[in-house]
């Protein structure tokens, strides 16, 4: 068995694989980093490895303090990732956007895919049917859109996700929720007819915190999975054990 940690800015999701199969999902956060992973890994025995994406110092440090009871591996922009890396400043492509190109290559050869990451920020990365990563996009994710509004004027509340009963908002709540969701619906929209004018045919994987909320609402055909990165994780890894 294995464990995936993938850290996000305002969570971490944590996965157990039995070789590709997704066997339990956990969310926590990162003040109870170390103490959820002493549980995942008392509750399941049988893990014998832990792999989680590059991280800050501190929390490498935590994970380093299990190494006595379970193998723990990094994945880093020194790991092998199946496609070729044409971004202009590679050291500065993030590795979960590295680690969802990998996934997505893995998952689905020989075609152009399209993986857009709905968390705290969208990002779009492009991989084409050679294996080539071309780069992307990152703008706000639902959480910041709100935040900014209240926190950067005087008197607009601070919402979470609602659909607007109406694109035409008949009070500033609505008008909030209106702006934010039909913004960002519209901008993944719009993204995706840009990638169109090159690339008339592409697979389009949408994942991240916001997946659920937003799948039924895009126009665009799409592989919904909220999972992707922790299961491109699970796959990255095997990639470099294997390669």
């Amino acid at each position: 068995m294995l464990l995936t940690i993938d850290v996000g800015n305002t969570r971490i999701k944590a996965a157990v694989f039995e070789q590709n199969t997704l066997v339990e999902l956990f969310v926590f956060t990162q003040e109870t980093l170390l103490k959820e992973t002493e549980h995942i890994l008392n509750t399941f025995p049988k893990i014998k490895k832990l792999v989680v994406a590059s991280v800050g110092n501190t929390e490498k440090e935590l994970f380093l303090s299990l190494e006595d009871i379970v193998e723990i591996h990094f994945i880093t922009h020194e790991s092998k990732f199946p496609f070729t890396n044409l971004y202009s400043t590679p050291t500065t492509l993030g590795i979960d956007r590295m680690v969802l190109a990998s996934g997505a290559v893995i998952q689905f050869p020989n075609q152009n895919r399209l993986v857009i990451d709905t968390g705290t920020c969208i990002t779009y990365d492009f991989v084409d049917e050679n294996d080539n990563y071309l780069g992307g996009a990152i703008s706000p994710g639902l959480r910041l859109r709100y935040e900014a509004l209240h926190h950067q004027t005087a008197k607009l509340p601070l919402l979470t996700n609602s659909y607007p009963e109406n694109f035409i908002g008949n009070s500033t709540q609505e008008s909030i929720h209106s702006g934010v969701i039909n913004g960002v619906l519209l901008e993944i929209d719009g993204f995706i007819e840009l990638y169109k004018t090159q690339y008339p045919k592409f697979i389009i994987i949408l994942t991240g915190g916001d997946t659920e909320f937003l799948a039924m609402r895009l126009k665009n055909t799409i592989f919904a999975n909220s999972n992707f990165l922790l299961e491109s994780l699970n796959q990255t890894f095997q990639y470099n054990q294997n390669d």
